[in-house]
C-alpha cells in the first residue's frame, strides 16, 4: 500500500490530507459575460416629410415602451434607464438642412419656410450620424435646432428650452472643463424664460405660468445668483393657486440656497477680516515713531 505523500504532518495536526493531489488541475469557473444592452432594441425608424422641401427621409425614434424614468431633477432634467430620450429630441432633414425638435418640427408658417431656404439651405452641406446616439450627436443637433429657430425669428420660449437642453446635455459630460459651457446654456436659457414669462401665453411647452417661475429661480440658482432665485421662488410660494408639488419644491430650493447664500456670507466675512489691518499692528508702528510719524499723519487735523 502507498504510503500518503503526506503521512507525517498529520503527526503535527494537518487533516484531510490523504487524497491530496500535487498537480490537481483546479476547475477554471465560467467567466461571466455582461450582456451589453441594445440601444438598438429600443429604436425604431419613423418617416417623416420635410415642411421645407419635402423630402421624406427616415429619424430613429424612441419606442414608447422605453420611457422608462428614475426621477428627475429640480430643473426638471429627466433620468432615463434604458435609453435617453433628448437623444433623438431634435429630428432633421438633410436635404435642406432644416432642424427643429420634433414637437416643433412641422410647426412653420411660410414665412419662416423662406428663411430657412434663404438662410439655411444655401450654406448646408449634409451630415450623417449613427442611429445609436450620444450627448455629443445631441449637443449638435440642438445647435443646429437653436441656428434654424433664430432664423426663423421663433419665441423666445422656443430658444431657451433648446437652450436648456443644450445645458443638460454638457452636464452630461464628465470634464469638468465643458461646465462653463453647461453654465453659459443656463444663463442664455434664463433670459429666453424671462422674456416668454412677460411676453407669452402660457402653457408653453407644458409648463404655467407657475413652473416658468420656478424654472427662473432654480436657473438663477444654478448661476449662484442666490439673491434672485429668493426672489423668484419667495413669488412661487406666495402666489395663490400654485399646486402643492411646485410649492413644496420650491420651498426645498429656497431652503438649499438660503443656506448657500448664508455659507458665501460667511465666507465673504471671514475673507474680509483676513484683509483687514490688525490694530495691535498699527499701534506698534505708531509706537515706534515720533508724534510727526504715521500715527501722527493718520488722525492729523486739518
Amino acid at each position: 500500500m502507498d504510503k500518503n505523500l503526506f503521512e507525517e504532518l498529520k503527526e503535527i495536526g494537518f487533516k484531510n490530507i490523504d487524497d491530496l493531489d500535487i498537480y490537481k488541475k483546479e476547475l477554471k469557473e465560467e467567466p461571466v459575460i455582461e450582456k451589453k444592452t441594445n440601444i438598438q432594441t429600443y429604436l425604431y425608424d419613423r418617416t417623416v416629410v420635410c415642411p421645407i422641401c419635402g423630402e421624406t427621409f427616415k429619424t430613429p425614434s424612441v419606442k414608447s415602451s422605453a420611457y422608462k424614468t428614475t426621477g428627475k431633477e429640480s430643473d426638471f432634467y429627466i433620468n432615463y434607464s434604458l435609453i435617453n430620450p433628448y437623444f433623438y429630441d431634435v429630428w432633421l432633414c438633410n436635404t435642406c438642412g432644416y432642424t427643429a425638435m420634433k414637437v416643433d418640427f412641422d410647426k412653420i408658417t411660410q414665412a419662416e419656410r423662406r428663411l430657412i431656404l434663404e438662410n439655411i439651405t444655401p450654406q448646408w452641406t449634409g451630415r450623417k450620424y449613427p442611429n445609436v446616439r450620444d450627448e455629443n450627436h445631441a449637443i449638435e443637433r440642438y445647435k443646429l435646432a437653436l441656428l434654424n429657430y433664430i432664423v426663423r425669428k421663433s419665441k423666445n420660449s422656443t430658444k431657451a428650452i433648446t437652450c436648456l437642453k443644450i445645458a443638460w446635455m454638457y452636464r452630461l459630460k464628465p470634464e469638468e472643463n465643458f461646465r462653463p459651457l453647461e453654465l453659459k446654456f443656463i444663463e442664455e436659457a434664463l433670459t429666453g424664460f424671462k422674456e416668454a414669462y412677460y411676453n407669452e401665453v402660457f402653457p408653453i411647452y407644458g409648463m404655467d405660468k407657475y413652473a416658468t417661475m420656478y424654472l427662473i429661480g432654480e436657473l438663477y440658482h444654478r448661476i449662484n445668483d442666490y439673491d434672485n432665485a429668493l426672489i423668484w421662488l419667495s413669488n412661487v410660494l406666495t402666489t395663490p393657486g400654485v399646486k402643492a408639488s411646485l410649492k413644496e419644491l420650491a420651498r426645498d430650493q429656497k431652503d438649499i440656497i438660503s443656506i448657500k447664500k448664508k455659507q458665501q456670507e460667511n465666507t465673504e466675512n471671514t475673507e474680509t477680516k483676513d484683509n483687514e489691518p490688525l490694530v495691535e499692528d498699527l499701534s506698534y508702528e505708531a509706537s515706534s515713531k515720533n508724534k510727526k510719524g504715521l500715527f501722527g499723519k493718520l488722525f492729523k487735523r486739518s
